[in-house]
């Protein structure tokens, strides 16, 4: 996934907010949101080439989510990132507890959030874990706080539908922005100004590698409504799976 955009306002009648996209190469063999059959308290898409999951939750309210590491694909690394999701979903340890045990060396860079219903935690094994404070958030494929356009961007306009009555399609419309920042404001990765552009918007839409799914999580007190767009090639609407979980 290369897009976390959240709002975690603890006490609040929304105390998280999660609005997603997942980019990958298309081919990648993947199944839709739905609750696994070999695990039936986790509620998340799959990949199904490694077995994880990019974000999920489970039937009490927790969960977790993950980006790559820009630049980090060492296909060296022993264990898929995508189980550091499933992991926390289908155990008990607390946020902060999880993200203190996880062992960074046998992953290629990623960052995680990982919320247990008490405290949100961001952890990485390119940059320091943080017990989040409340506010706006946005989370790409660099260290939380990076200041690329989409985040920013991202993050301010989620800030500003909090504020109001909003529904879930007001966040898969809010993931679906194509808008390209200049190339002054492009990220400085070392990639050619062609791959910055075209990955700088919100929602990719290519033939070979885009935007596969948007996920929109909304937690109240008591309940959780997950709902997953997915799409095909050139950012053609595909399956769509909605849920609603009592959580309280």
């Amino acid at each position: 996934m290369c897009l976390i955009l959240f709002s975690y306002r603890p006490g609040s009648k929304h105390p998280l907010v999660i609005a997603a996209n997942r980019d990958e190469v298309h081919e990648r063999a993947t199944q839709p949101a739905c609750f696994w059959e070999d695990e039936p308290s986790v509620l998340a898409g799959r990949d199904l080439v490694a077995k994880g999951t990019w974000i999920g939750c489970d039937r009490t309210g927790r969960l977790a989510a993950l980006t790559n590491f820009s630049g980090e694909g060492d296909p060296e690394a022993p264990v898929s990132r995508g189980s550091l999701v499933h992991n926390f979903l289908v155990g008990d340890l607390s946020s902060q507890d999880y993200a203190q045990n996880i062992k960074g060396d046998q992953y290629a860079g990623f960052n995680l959030l990982v919320w247990d219903g008490s405290d949100l935690v961001y952890t990485s094994n390119k940059a320091q874990t943080q017990i989040l404070a409340p506010g706006e958030y946005g989370l790409s494929n660099a260290e939380l706080g990076e200041p690329w356009p989409k985040c920013m961007s991202g993050k301010e306009h989620l800030a500003r539908l909090i504020e109001q009555d909003f529904h879930e399609e007001d966040l898969i419309e809010l993931l679906s922005d194509r808008y390209v920042a200049s190339d002054e404001e492009l990220p400085k990765r070392g990639r050619t100004l062609e791959m910055e552009r075209k990955t700088a918007p919100c929602f990719i839409k290519d033939s070979h590698y885009g935007t596969r799914a948007s996920t929109v999580i909304i937690f109240t007190k008591e309940k959780l409504s997950f709902l997953e767009q997915g799409y095909l090639a050139n950012g053609i609407p595909s399956t769509r799976q909605s849920f609603r979980l009592d959580i309280g």
